[in-house]
Formats: structure tokens, sequence, C-alpha cells
């Protein structure tokens, strides 16, 4: 049964006649103040979550708030057109890409102040994650816009939550410098970050950028190379920075990726002295789980920064 057939309206009195399904107006968008003066009231901004590539993505909310403002301000007209076409959505459309986004945001901002509703949007994803949007948003606010978020898809989220990877701490990069200075202190920076870190990158840099993080991190740490993301040729490549390398180098890529990268591991210092009790706790947990005591001291010393030969004579000397 479809939703519109289990929908039930009430039943009229008696000889009454019975009630239009389009008695009640549609709801509002969120940020709209009914009978507000528009000449007179600063529109809504509306910051709406795009797909990566299936627009069976597009949230049902996100289709109402582009069907209903007077705007859509965008970072590609030709890639947002295509989208409205599809959708059925005729409306007037602004590029903002990202080397204009200061002078469109101005405009948008006059839109706004004389009381048009705004939908603003990227190619895909999220506005202002990676993408122009930032200074949109602060220009709306500028003119006492309402800035309301519709939220949808987003490489980042989607990538992190897919690689298995533990992200409590996230750094987020974005997109790399190119080259030069600027590059190596981003990514000196980030390698002394805890937690994972999360990077865009071009398909034809992608060996290299894996090099040199592998160089920089270490080549042991664990990451994911996330392709295609939501598209027919979804990836993902899961491995060290330095097999990943091997992998990818001078592979031809298409599509768009991002790369995953694990927490840091902690170096013994960072994680205080040892606790050699504790340590002979988790040995002991492990041997009588029927691991061997040798094999034990070797995964418990590795984890407790404790040398195994250290723990295997801690262990005998206390079973002794």
């Amino acid at each position: 049964m479809s939703p519109a057939q289990g929908l039930r309206l009430p039943r009229a009195p008696r000889g009454a006649a019975p009630p239009r399904a389009d008695a009640h107006p549609p709801a509002e968008l969120p940020g709209r103040r009914r009978g507000r003066r528009r000449e007179a009231v600063s529109g809504c901004l509306y910051v709406v979550g795009t797909p990566l590539g299936n627009l069976g993505d597009l949230t049902p909310r996100a289709r109402e708030t582009l069907a209903s403002v007077d705007l859509v301000a965008c970072e590609d007209t030709r890639r947002t057109r295509a989208l409205l076409s599809h959708l059925g959505i005729r409306v007037e459309t602004l590029a903002i890409p990202a080397h204009r986004e200061a002078e469109r945001a101005e405009a948008v901002a006059r839109r706004l102040a004389a009381g048009a509703d705004v939908a603003l949007v990227t190619d895909a994803g999220m506005p202002g994650i990676s993408d122009p949007g930032t200074q949109v948003v602060r220009a709306a606010l500028g003119v006492g816009a309402t800035v309301v978020p519709v939220p949808g898809p987003s490489a980042l989220s989607t990538a992190v939550a897919a690689s298995g990877l533990a992200a409590h701490p996230l750094h987020f990069i974005g997109f790399l410098p190119r080259k030069g200075g600027e590059r190596r202190r981003r990514i000196e920076e980030a390698g002394r970050w805890p937690g994972a870190v999360v990077l865009f990158e071009s398909p034809h840099r992608v060996g290299d950028t894996l090099t040199e993080l592998a160089d920089a991190w270490g080549a042991d740490r664990p990451a994911v190379v996330a392709r295609e993301l939501t598209k027919r040729f979804e990836s993902f490549a899961r491995g060290t920075l330095g097999t990943l390398a091997e992998r990818f180098a001078g592979a031809p890529l298409r599509g768009e990726v991002t790369i995953v990268v694990g927490a840091r591991p902690q170096a013994p210092a960072e994680r205080g002295a040892p606790d050699l009790e504790a340590a002979l706790e988790a040995v002991a947990a492990q041997v009588a789980a029927g691991v061997r005591a040798k094999d034990a001291c070797k995964a418990v010393g590795r984890v407790q920064g404790i040398p195994a030969t250290a723990l295997y004579r801690a262990w005998n000397s206390r079973r002794g």
C-alpha cells in the first residue's frame, strides 16, 4: 500500500460534504514567517545538502526547499540546473564559484535584505565544509537574515562512518595545498593530532599524497581510501599508509577521493609510566583464554610499552 493509499481523511457528518484533501495549506518551511511583509523583513537563507552522486539521497525537505525559494545560489549553475531539471523545478540560479564568493555573497545578501528567500547549495554535499558557502552565510547574518540548515549528504561523514576507524577526536583538513612549504606545514601539523585525520584529494594526486603521509606519519598507520562515494563504482581500499601508497602509486584514478587515516599510536611517554601490575593482569586474562604466556606477553607488552622479555620474566617470577 502506498503512503497516499494509507492516508485516511476524517469522516464528514452525515449529509455534509467530505473534507478536501487540500483543505489545509502546506506547512511553511522552517524560518519562514507567516504574514511578514517581504519588503520590510530580510528573507531566509537555507543551507541545503545535495547528493554526492546518488539522487536517491536528496531528502524530501531539501526538494521542497529548492522548489519554494526565490533564488538558488550554487557553486556551478550547470550542475545545479541539471539537478533542478531532474526534479522539475524552475527557479532563478546564481553562480558562486570559490574565486568570486566574496563578491557574490554580497549579491545574495542584497536579495535577502529585499525579502527574498535563497537556497545555498554546492555541486555535492553540504556547503561550507570544503566548498564555497561560509562567506555567504556570514553575509546573510550581516543583513539580519535567518539561516536555516537543511542537512544532507557529506563526503566527510560518509567516509568516516564506513571506514571502521576510530574517529574521536577527528581532524578535518579538506584539500591540502598542492605544493610548497604550506603543504609540508599542514602535513606536519596534522601529524601531531592524536586522533583520526580526514582529507579530500584529487584522483591524480592520491598516490603521491599517501607516500608523503606515510613518510611523515608512519607507514604502519591504518588508513582507508574512499572513492566515488554513493555512486555506481563506490569503493573502499583499506590497509596502512604504506600499503596503500604502494597500491596507488602511479595508478590512474577517476572521481572524488576521501582519505581517512586512523589515530596516531601513542608513544610510551604519552601514556605515562607503564603499569606492570595492570600488564600482568592483562597477560593472566589472555592466558586464561588459552593464549600462550609468551605470545600474551608480546601482545600486552606492545600495547603497554613494556618489553616483552621483561614482562615474560615478571610473569614467570610471579608464577614461581
